[in-house]
């Protein structure tokens, strides 16, 4: 009897010591008591550190307003010097940078407005800089805070949806986002992250995709499984990716989770930890995430085994890079455990195996026409009577099965063929050159107004463009169709608030726009406004496109010459002049 209680018990204890790890794992020793919450109110948060973005990581966290309009008094977390105000038109809008004693910098996004001290700092420096737009560090003596003190107002300023206080913890030395949830903020959260979807890819040797089919997820209790248990698996080479959101008490919002574990057969093959990263990688979302069901049907899942060229910071561990090695006959148990940093978790379980008779050998990738194989880890380069195209290495993230088509296009402001690379469901890493020939005489009076085009669908895109022996070359950063396209109209100036008679009012507005838009990196719109000759600030809300000047004393009582120029990407420029009585 005694011998084969053992018996029993031995396995028992094993499995006790295989299970995945429930909590979530820290590297760094942060302080828990150092900073205080930046607003008033409790922490209800709209979006977490490390949350999937369109082609980045969220570097922090999205304080909700109180009352769901700016207006939030926002605090200084911790003692410190204002070391850097940005006014941008996108991006971050109004930012407030702090930085700390103790190595760390905190960040404020998306201010309505500053306290009264920096707003009219910030303001002579707009006036002396004569631009809307300004980026400056201030001399640690300038501005100094005490924790607690007022340094702003809640707002919706920059690329924001809605009334919210972006807020960044940061290594000064570095300007690593950390995670801010790690350093003793009190958030109420007691849901563990919940489980949507499983995607199943079909992968060759040199991890290219073979194929995909998404499974639905059923939860059972506290845990999570699929239909029937087991999942038939295509290839003997397999790898994960998992939708899963993270929830917080008194809030709807749907956020990013913290960390993702995949076990088989209780070991470790794959961890990440949304802990820290840098800007220089955010980027690499694109192969983190399933960019096709991202940019096909606004879909995020993670993806739980690396491609080549993912070279992110935030996996802890790969054993073979994520990915599942099946023989025939054989069956595992895969564990996958997503957690907050709450501690917080959910578990999916599930079997896997081998179809009968499915091929598990390497494949090519899928039946595709193509005209280029361009290796992920090289520089690569297309030359043709039509198209110049170089790729420095680390543009991919896997080899590049490219498709490459030239379409005759005979559309009024086209000057060249439409060439055809690939589709814009291939993410792109980094900037790569591309030239184009044009195929009709361009006019003088038009060569500085012809652009590169991403022209995808309906969209048009101008990507700046240079001329360099006899082609039109930009920086791109995306995959698609390119053409040679030419914009000579001018920008739209729309009266919003604006009279003959503006003696009763606190402020003039208009709405600006143009008929193309351009790549991020190309300057969009670009407006002046003067006074009597004299430059006056014009603030820009780029999601409406108004741009507005509030009377504060820069103009005096009586009557006034007003001019507004709007110049686009090309040169295209509107006038705006008027008289008007203060």
């Amino acid at each position: 009897m005694k011998r084969n209680s053992l018996v029993f018990i031995l396995p028992l204890l094993i499995f006790a010591f295989t299970v995945p790890k429930l909590k979530p794992t820290v590297r760094g020793n942060y302080p828990s008591n150092y900073f205080q919450a930046p607003v008033a109110q409790a922490l209800l948060l709209a979006g977490t550190f490390g949350e999937l973005r369109p082609n980045h990581f969220h570097a922090g966290i999205d304080i909700k307003s109180a009352r769901g309009v700016a207006g939030d008094a926002v605090f200084s977390a911790a003692d410190g010097y204002v070391s850097r105000i940005k006014v941008d038109k996108s991006g971050y809008g109004n930012s407030l940078y702090i930085s700390h004693p103790n190595g760390y910098t905190t960040v404020y996004a998306h201010l309505d407005k500053y306290n009264l001290e920096l707003a009219n700092y910030v303001k002579a420096q707009q006036y002396i800089k004569e631009s809307f737009e300004i980026d400056i560090y201030p001399s640690h003596d300038k501005f100094p805070v005490s924790q607690g003190d007022e340094v702003g107002k809640m707002g919706n300023t920059g690329s924001s949806n809605g009334a919210h206080l972006h807020f960044e913890v940061r290594e000064t030395s570095t300007q690593n986002p950390l995670n801010p949830l790690l350093f003793g903020f009190r958030v109420v959260d007691n849901i563990a992250p919940k489980m949507h979807a499983l995607k199943v890819y079909s992968l060759n040797e040199k991890r290219e995709e073979l194929g995909a089919k998404a499974i639905t997820l059923v939860k059972l209790g506290e845990g999570y499984k699929v239909k029937g248990d087991t999942v038939l698996l295509d290839a003997g080479q397999t790898g994960f990716g998992l939708k899963v959101y993270d929830h917080f008490d008194k809030v709807s919002n749907w956020n990013g989770i913290y960390e993702l574990s995949t076990y088989q057969d209780d070991s470790l093959v794959y961890d990440f930890s949304l802990e820290s990263f840098s800007f220089d990688e955010s980027r690499y979302i694109n192969a983190h995430c399933d960019y096709e069901e991202r940019v096909t049907k606004n879909s995020y899942y993670n993806r739980c085994y690396a491609l080549p060229g993912n070279h992110m910071s935030i996996y802890r561990h790969k054993s073979n890079n994520g990915v599942i090695d099946l023989q025939e006959g054989q069956t595992s148990r895969i564990t996958m455990v997503a957690s907050d940093v709450a501690g917080n978790s959910s578990t999916l379980e599930f079997w896997v195996k081998i179809k009968p008779n499915a091929s598990i050998l390497a494949q090519p990738v899928l039946n595709q026409k193509y005209n280029y194989i361009l290796p992920f880890n090289e520089g690569n380069m297309i030359r043709t009577e039509g198209l110049y195209l170089h790729m420095p290495p680390g543009t991919l993230y896997e080899d590049l099965y490219l498709k490459y088509d030239v379409l005759p296009e005979r559309s009024t402001g086209y000057y060249s063929n439409v060439h055809r690379l690939s589709d814009s469901r291939t993410p792109v890493h980094e900037f790569f050159d591309i030239g184009i020939r044009p195929t009709q005489s361009i006019p003088a009076e038009l060569k500085p107004k012809v652009f590169v085009a991403y022209c995808e669908g309906s969209r048009i895109l101008n990507c700046g463009g240079r001329w360099e022996d006899g082609l039109l070359r930009a920086k791109v950063r995306g995959l698609g169709s390119y053409a040679i396209m030419a914009d000579v109209t001018p920008p739209v100036i729309k009266q919003v608030v604006f009279g003959q008679n503006m003696k009763s009012y606190q402020k003039f507005s208009f709405k600006i726009s143009d008929n193309v838009a351009t790549a991020p990196n190309v300057e969009e719109l670009n407006f002046d406004a003067h006074v009597d000759g004299q430059w006056v600030l014009m603030e820009y809300d780029k999601k409406n496109g108004t741009i507005t000047h509030r009377f504060d004393g820069v103009i005096t009582p009586g009557e006034h010459n007003f001019r507004l120029v709007v110049r686009d990407a090309v040169g295209n420029e509107t006038v705006f002049e008027r008289k008007f009585f203060r």
